[in-house]
C-alpha cells in the first residue's frame, strides 16, 4: 500500500490490479470551551475494511498480492493535518485560557473593591461619630470656673471685687465751695478738731490736701453761699470759720461696670444740687415743694441701678447721696434743722470719698 505525500488517497493492489481507495478525512467539531475535542470516524470506512479483509480470506493461497496494512489511528491523527480544524481548536483554547479566567478575576476584584469600600466607609463614619460624641460630652462636663474667694484678714489691702466686664469713667475737674473750720499738721489733731466741732451740733469731716489735714464744716454751690453757711455756724458757737473753694482734679476710675460708670458721671451734678438745697435751707430754714420734687427725682436717678454697683467706693458715694436725699425729704415733714445738718454731713462724706478716687 502506497501513501503518496500530500494526498489522502490510498491505493490497494488486488490480483495485480490497482483499486483506488479514498480515505475520508476525519472531521473534528469544535466543542464548547470547557469540553475536550472529539474526532468521529465514519463507520462505513470500518465496514469497508472488514469487507476487504473478508474477501481476501476467500482467495486462494497461491494468489499473490501486495497488502499494506494501514497505519494505526493514532498515527493517522498525528500525520493528518487539518489546518482549519486545528486553528479553530487552538483559537478556542486561547479563548478559554485568556478570557474566561480574566473575566472571573475581574468580577471577583470588582466585588472585593465594593465590599472594601463599604467597610471603610462604615468604619470612618463610625469613628467620626464617636469622636464628635466624646467632644460634646467632654465640653458639657467641664466644671464651671469660679472666682477664688478672698478672705478679709483686716489688712489695709483693698479687697474691691473686679467686675466681670470692666470699663472706665473719665470725670472732669471740679470746683467745690466749702466752709473750713481749721487746718492741722497731723491727722490726729484734725480728728480731735472734728470731734470738738460735732459737739456743737455742726457737721465736720477731715480731708488731706497737699500734706495737710483740713476740717470742713459744710458745702455750698458758690463761695457766697458758703459764707452765709459759715455765718450760721458761728452763731451756733463755732469759731474760726471761713469760706473757701477747693479744686478737684480730673478723675479716671477704672475696673467698674457700666452702671457704676453712669452713676459716677451723674453723681457730681446731684452733689452740687443737693449742696445748693441744703445750704439754702439751713440759712432760711425752709424748702419749697418744687425743690422737694426735684430732690425726689434726683433720688430716683441715683438709685436706678444701685443694685448693680459692686465697687466699694462707688457704693459708698451712692449711699451718701441717697441718705442726703432722704434727710432733705424728712425736713419737709419735720421742719427740724437737725435733718439738714445730717444731710450736710453725708455731703461732706461724699466729698471726701470722691476726692480720694
Amino acid at each position: 500500500m502506497d501513501k503518496p505525500k500530500g494526498s489522502n488517497t490510498i491505493k490497494i493492489k488486488l490480483n495485480g490490479e490497482s483499486m483506488p481507495f479514498k480515505e475520508e478525512p476525519i472531521i473534528q467539531k469544535e466543542q464548547n470551551r470547557d469540553e475536550f475535542t472529539t474526532i468521529k470516524i465514519d463507520p462505513k470506512l470500518l465496514d469497508q475494511d472488514v469487507f476487504i479483509e473478508t474477501a481476501a480470506a476467500k482467495e486462494s493461497i497461491d494468489e499473490s498480492f501486495d497488502w499494506i496494512i494501514p497505519e494505526s489511528s493514532d498515527n493517522e491523527l498525528e500525520e493528518f493535518k487539518i489546518v482549519s480544524n486545528q486553528n479553530s481548536v487552538k483559537s478556542s483554547k486561547k479563548k478559554v485560557t485568556s478570557f474566561s479566567p480574566i473575566s472571573k478575576k475581574r468580577n471577583g476584584s470588582v466585588l472585593r473593591s465594593i465590599i472594601v469600600t463599604i467597610v471603610f466607609a462604615v468604619l470612618i463614619g463610625t469613628s467620626f461619630g464617636v469622636i464628635m460624641l466624646k467632644f460634646f460630652v467632654m465640653d458639657n462636663n467641664k466644671p464651671a470656673v469660679t472666682q477664688p474667694v478672698v478672705e478679709d484678714k483686716g489688712g489695709a489691702k483693698d479687697t474691691t471685687k473686679t467686675p466681670a466686664s470692666s470699663t472706665a469713667a473719665s470725670l472732669g475737674a471740679q470746683t467745690a465751695f466749702v466752709v473750713q473750720g481749721g487746718a492741722f499738721s497731723s491727722e490726729t489733731a484734725a480728728k480731735e478738731g472734728v470731734a470738738q466741732v460735732k459737739s456743737t451740733g455742726t457737721p465736720a469731716q477731715t480731708l488731706a490736701i497737699d500734706g495737710k489735714d483740713y476740717v470742713f464744716l459744710g458745702v455750698a454751690d458758690s463761695l457766697e453761699a458758703a459764707k452765709q453757711l459759715g455765718t450760721h455756724y458761728k452763731a451756733n458757737g463755732v469759731e474760726d470759720v471761713f469760706a473757701k473753694q477747693i479744686e478737684i482734679g480730673e478723675k479716671k476710675v477704672s475696673e467698674i461696670n457700666e452702671s457704676e460708670k453712669s452713676f459716677l458721671e451723674a453723681s457730681v451734678s446731684v452733689f452740687q444740687q443737693l449742696s445748693t438745697v441744703t445750704a439754702s435751707a439751713i440759712s432760711t430754714n425752709s424748702i419749697s415743694d418744687e425743690t422737694i420734687k426735684a430732690v425726689s427725682r434726683l433720688g430716683d436717678q441715683i438709685n436706678k441701678d444701685s443694685s448693680k454697683l459692686s465697687n466699694e467706693k462707688v457704693k459708698n458715694l451712692n449711699l451718701d447721696l441717697t441718705k442726703a436725699v432722704e434727710k432733705v425729704k424728712a425736713f419737709q415733714q419735720s421742719k427740724e434743722t437737725k435733718t439738714l445738718i445730717e444731710a450736710q454731713q453725708h455731703l461732706l462724706n461724699f466729698l471726701t470719698v470722691y476726692y480720694s478716687l
